[in-house]
């Protein structure tokens, strides 16, 4: 799995999930306004049947205007009941609970009514002197809508936030990218000129007879600057991959570091004993190998137990280098892979930083602190795929 990927499809999700919710609420928007106008309309035409029936001399007229208005209630559910509690009359509630005046389920019946009484205050209508009835109604379908319609608005607002503040986090880490990548091509470019001059000076020395171990040692340096400089220069540019054993390479870099290290760090490498084959560009494979390793030694002062194993699973490879030092605090883990992030006196904080960029940009693989103690030591896992 590559992890730009999963990034790049992370911010397209939450924008296609931004517009669908968008066009949801328009959608939403447009049915309510045309439910509200038909509501108007019926108000209206209840409003001029009432003024037609005032004027009227005649009660049948009244009579018929008031059955008007109770019949076309099409929205508003209502429970009639009498002095004693008793339903006598529902309109617009589930006919599985309540038909008319008639019970079908009287647990749910009741407890809706219950629910009406803590929703609106009941109307009351006396229908004979001393004689009364008492009218429970809740919410409309539309007024319900309603109520979660600026949840809804608030949602949206605060996925447009998030989507905004992925987009510019996101152009300022591409703007950091690209200064770190020209700071490294240019460290590249610099070097490039001494490192001419002194493979001719080396040739000198040998015209001259100087001792050859010393000639051999200069040379030596000289090669390992060209191997940084070409380190450099990939940075920022897509490197040439080649199928590649990570198990040859691996072992070559930790030989080279184990030669060079402190006598008090032991070092272990654990790998399979087939070749493992894997798209690797092999200058910077090191760089990832040296810079774990190096980072790996920082934290135990020089001293300690320094491992490197290697484990091939179905996918991918995967490359532990655990050490007996210092140790992360969890909350750590992943800031140790920001730019600028050290936990050193001395450090610019960018070692893990580009190793992570090797492994995940340019090798499509995953790095992450795979456990730690603090006092107790380290485990930093890096994963390839592997070639099928």
């Amino acid at each position: 799995m590559q992890i730009s990927d999963n990034r790049d499809f992370t911010r397209w999700f939450i924008i296609v999930v931004s517009f669908l919710i968008v066009v949801l609420i328009v959608w939403n928007t447009y049915y309510l306004f045309q439910a509200f106008k038909e509501e108007e309309r019926m108000k209206m035409e209840l409003w001029a049947d009432a003024t037609e029936a005032i004027s009227s001399p005649t009660d049948d007229k009244a009579l018929e205007t008031v059955s008007d208005i109770t019949t076309k209630n099409n929205t508003i559910p209502l429970i009639l009941t009498d002095a004693e509690g008793i339903i006598r009359e529902s309109r617009n509630i589930d006919e599985s609970i309540l038909e008319g005046g008639k019970i079908k389920d009287s647990i749910k019946a009741y407890k809706l009514l219950e629910e009406f009484k803590s929703q609106n205050n009941r109307l009351t209508i006396e229908y004979l002197p001393g004689e009364f009835q008492y009218v429970y109604f809740g919410n409309s379908t539309l007024l319900n809508v309603l109520k979660y319609y600026p949840v809804a608005l608030v949602l949206i607002i605060l996925l447009f936030g998030v989507v905004v503040y992925i987009f510019f986090k996101a152009n300022k880490i591409s703007a950091q990218n690209r200064l770190w990548a020209g700071m490294a091509k240019e460290t590249a470019h610099q070097i490039g000129t001494p490192l001419s001059s002194l493979l001719g000076w080396i040739e000198i020395m040998r015209a001259d007879n100087v001792d050859e171990t010393t000639v051999t040692e200069v040379e030596k340096d000289v090669l390992r600057l060209q191997t940084i400089a070409e380190r450099f220069s990939k940075v920022g540019s897509e490197p040439e991959l080649q199928e590649l054993d990570i198990i040859a390479e691996t072992e070559r870099s930790f030989a080279y570091l184990k030669a060079r290290a402190s006598k008090q760090v032991e070092f272990i490498f654990h790998a399979p004993a087939t070749p493992v084959k894997v798209m690797l560009n092999p200058e910077l494979h090191s760089w990832t190998v040296e810079n774990l390793v190096k980072n790996a030694i920082d934290a135990m002062k020089g001293k300690g137990r320094l491992e490197i194993i290697l484990e091939e699973r179905e996918k991918y490879v995967k490359l532990k280098v655990c050490d007996s030092g210092k140790g992360i605090a969890k909350s750590q883990y992943k800031k140790v892979f920001e730019p600028g992030f050290t936990t050193k006196k001395r450090g610019w904080g960018l070692g893990l930083s580009l190793t992570r960029r090797i492994v995940e940009e340019y090798h499509k693989g995953r790095i992450k602190v795979l456990h730690s103690e603090v006092g107790k030591g380290t485990i930093m896992q890096a994963s390839f795929p592997k070639l099928r």
